[in-house]
């Protein structure tokens, strides 16, 4: 199963954008979280895996890219082999594509590379407490995946353009939660690392299944996950990462 795969799923989500109006709130409520972490330095904002290219109507000024042309992006790129110069950048952003690289460790060094100095990469992933390895593991389409099957560098004969469809919703908590993968991140500051609750994100179905509630009753739901934020062990469904370059 091909890169192919993920076209289809943005022509499927696209059609779902305009159907399902609660995801249109959701997304936009991720994006201000992230956007509270920008970094100031010098350079461009650049979003990767952009799918809707939403993040627009947060951040006005963040270049949309993804791995297939459409209308709404900016930019064709590929996570391993971006067309930035090196140092452009100011921060890289992503929703859900970091679980979909195959390679992190390869993808992190092409990411350190066009981050100027202080450059951030701002990460939204899932997060799995209880109540995400229930909503991931049992409601998901995509496989959560082991810390011990993560491949940190490709192949010495492996070229980024052999992508092929990759999921692995658990990555962003093995690496980034834990002691495993610390000493692989060396020339990155870790300034945040958030657990969130987001249970109206997780009861919104978001493109893969049903939603659980009404949509006016979504400020009601966000305020009750302030509550829930003080057992992060049990209900964490989402993960917020910002990492520097040093």
């Amino acid at each position: 199963m091909g890169i192919e795969r993920h076209k289809d799923l943005i022509d499927k989500n696209h059609g779902l954008w305009h159907r399902k109006p609660i995801l249109r709130t959701v997304y936009t409520d991720l994006y201000r979280a992230m956007q509270g972490h920008l970094s100031t330095a010098p350079g461009l904002n650049v979003e990767l895996g952009s799918g809707m290219g939403t993040i627009s109507e947060v951040m006005p000024d963040c270049l949309r890219t993804d791995l297939f042309h459409f209308p709404w992006l900016n930019l064709v790129e590929n996570a391993y082999r971006l067309s930035f110069a090196d140092g452009s950048l100011s921060n890289l952003l992503m929703v859900d594509v970091f679980h979909h690289l195959r390679y992190p460790g390869n993808a992190l060094k092409e990411f350190l590379r066009v981050l100027a100095p202080g450059g951030r990469i701002i990460l939204m992933e899932p997060g799995l407490g209880l109540l995400g390895r229930v909503i991931y593991e049992w409601m998901h389409i995509e496989p959560v995946g082991h810390a011990k099957d993560i491949a940190w560098i490709a192949p010495e004969d492996w070229s980024p353009n052999e992508m092929d469809y990759y999921a692995a919703q658990g990555n962003a908590t093995w690496i980034f939660t834990g002691n495993s993968f610390a000493g692989r991140l060396g020339e990155w500051k870790i300034v945040e690392v958030k657990r969130f609750t987001a249970l109206a994100y997780a009861a919104s179905g978001g493109y893969s299944g049903p939603q659980l509630y009404p949509s006016f009753a979504y400020r009601l739901i966000k305020s009750f996950e302030k509550t829930l934020q003080f057992f992060p062990a049990i209900f964490t469904t989402r993960l917020l990462v910002v990492l520097a370059k040093k």
